[in-house]
């Protein structure tokens, strides 16, 4: 392989991650180093190509258990890629299933048809009542948009771009190496892969072509939406090549952790703090649910963690809207502090209670009883 780095530092991720995580991190690293978005820096394109290396291995499973175990030298004798002499656009051939055609025919390939735009991302936070109801957020950000003053051409008006000499208007070059015995493909490095100089560069974008523009825009955030999925805005990304179609914004749904409610699946669990008097004689209790309050019926003799169902106050599936359920899970509560007139009735009870033998545990001192009446002490002979 062409890098000893530790390829989970390169994602970015930790080494427990699941493969959507892996994936994820390699879609927004790749994205950030393409040599289109960075030209002519050689920093970014190995950065590129390094984590393009990394998702090989980590997304491969049998791989990712090699490397966890054994490292690099895991990985002698498999079959794996050598990024450091690829071209990016091949990379995204590769990989183009995670892009989901953000980079059209197999990446930013010169010389082949027009390209659409780069995919965007973004976040929005939601609370866990957003997530019951749906929301409609307002998000801003900031694209690279067509330079209004050149149009996008990067020259200065009333100038126009050249064919780029070196690489004939193709944007790679070709390089021989070891008498000839081999070809390397590379961006070629005067024009930076677009195939065209610029001799007079437009002043407000400096020749890129581009320039840095804030969107505003409100997206709508279906009901049920686990944290880490994503809302796809077609044609919110950034412009393509001449006549190409924008990317795609993705809107990545983070949840902020609820005060009282925890979420598994589509059900909410509640912790319920409820008197031992409560739980003892039975009661009726309100209960909080989303958007409002219920009232429970505490059966009598419930014990401390018994659930609980409240039939469909959870929140609604994503696809089929039917909503889950609300388990209430009980947490006796044991007083503190006694009042005298309390303390006095809890004496007249326990006077009431075999203390030798309480109920739910009678099981448990039945076997301490039998296992004393079975022992027998043993003597050692003194010498």
């Amino acid at each position: 392989m062409a890098t000893t780095h530790d390829y989970y530092e390169i994602l970015g991720v930790e080494r427990d991650v699941s493969a959507d995580d892996i994936k994820r991190s390699y879609r927004r690293m790749a994205m950030k180093y393409h040599p289109d978005k960075n030209p002519g820096d050689v920093e970014a394109e190995a950065k590129f190509k390094e984590a393009a290396e990394a998702y090989e291995v980590l997304s491969d499973t049998q791989k990712r258990q090699l490397y966890d175990q054994y490292g690099h030298a895991g990985l002698r004798g498999t079959s794996t890629h050598d990024f450091g002499h690829m071209d990016a656009g091949d990379i995204f051939s590769m990989f183009g299933d995670i892009f989901g055609g953000s980079f059209g025919d197999g990446g930013r390939r010169r010389g082949s048809r027009a390209s659409r735009g780069y995919d965007l991302e973004t976040q929005v936070v939601l609370t866990l009542e957003q997530v019951a109801s749906g929301a409609q957020e307002e998000i801003e950000f900031t694209r690279q948009d067509i330079c209004e003053t050149c149009n996008g051409s990067g020259a200065k008006p009333g100038s126009k771009p050249i064919i780029c000499g070196a690489c004939q208007g193709q944007g790679r070059v070709t390089q021989s190496g070891l008498g000839g015995m081999f070809r390397m493909v590379t961006t070629c490095r005067t024009c930076g892969g677009a195939g065209r100089v610029i001799s007079a560069k437009c002043a407000d974008c400096r020749g890129s072509g581009r320039q840095p523009k804030s969107r505003k825009l409100t997206v709508k955030i279906p009901a049920g939406i686990h944290d880490g999925q994503a809302v796809r805005v077609p044609g919110e990304g950034e412009p393509g090549a001449t006549e190409a179609p924008r990317g795609d914004l993705h809107v990545i749904v983070r949840i902020e952790e609820h005060d009282l409610f925890d979420r598994r699946g589509n059900d909410l669990v509640l912790q319920m703090p409820i008197s031992f008097t409560q739980a003892a004689l039975g009661a009726k209790v309100d209960v909080p649910i989303i958007g409002g309050h219920a009232t429970l019926t505490i059966k009598p003799g419930t014990q401390h963690g018994q659930a609980f169902r409240l039939t469909g106050q959870g929140l609604p599936d994503l696809r089929s809207g039917r909503n889950g359920d609300l388990l209430a899970v009980a947490v006796i509560e044991i007083p503190r502090k006694l009042t005298k007139r309390q303390r006095e009735l809890l004496c007249e009870f326990a006077e009431t209670e075999d203390h030798d033998i309480m109920p739910e545990s009678r099981g448990f001192w039945n076997k301490i009883k039998d296992n004393i009446a079975d022992f027998t002490p043993h003597e050692e002979n003194a010498t």
